[in-house]
């Protein structure tokens, strides 16, 4: 389990980039998802959006696109040491993504759990932790979250 010293204040500045990016996706017609992907030092190597809507994209989730698009050339060990950023807690496919491609540490905002309970029942949910789908994995990811909840709720303020 995590604890809230396990995240600095570079940590929730980029929690908070993540945030932004979700609310430019829903403005350009996406779902409100953001994501951030930063080496051990900080520095920011990608950033994406949700683009399911704009290009008719069911694996268009925030961090699927961020993994796409990041350096082809970063190294297993250059990614063991990159946190991705999530502006909610990543749902089973994009935490599998993750896995396989090497990051070592995930921190997200919004839990699934609660974007769950203001969105009321859909058949689009897949309610399953990215904690738990990471635990079964035979290469070890850090998962820190829930972090700034609230702030991350604000990009789905009259969205459901």
């Amino acid at each position: 389990m995590w604890r809230m010293s396990d995240v600095s204040e570079q940590d929730l500045g980029h929690v908070r980039r993540a945030i932004a990016l979700s609310h430019s996706a829903r403005e350009a017609g996406n779902r409100p998802f953001g994501a951030v992907l930063a080496d051990a030092s900080g520095q920011v190597l990608a950033e994406a959006e949700n683009n399911q809507i704009t290009e008719r994209d069911c694996t268009g989730h925030a961090e699927t696109v961020l993994l796409r698009q990041m350096d082809k050339n970063l190294s297993p060990d250059t990614l063991k040491d990159c946190t991705l950023y999530a502006s909610t807690e990543p749902c089973p496919m994009c935490a599998g993504a993750i896995f396989w491609s090497g990051v070592g540490r995930l921190v997200y905002a919004l839990s699934s759990d609660r974007l769950y309970s203001i969105q009321g029942e859909s058949p689009f949910q897949l309610p399953l932790a990215s904690r738990e789908v990471l635990k079964h994995g035979k290469r070890p990811v850090k998962v820190v979250g829930p972090v700034l909840e609230d702030e991350a709720l604000k990009a789905f303020e009259g969205f459901f």
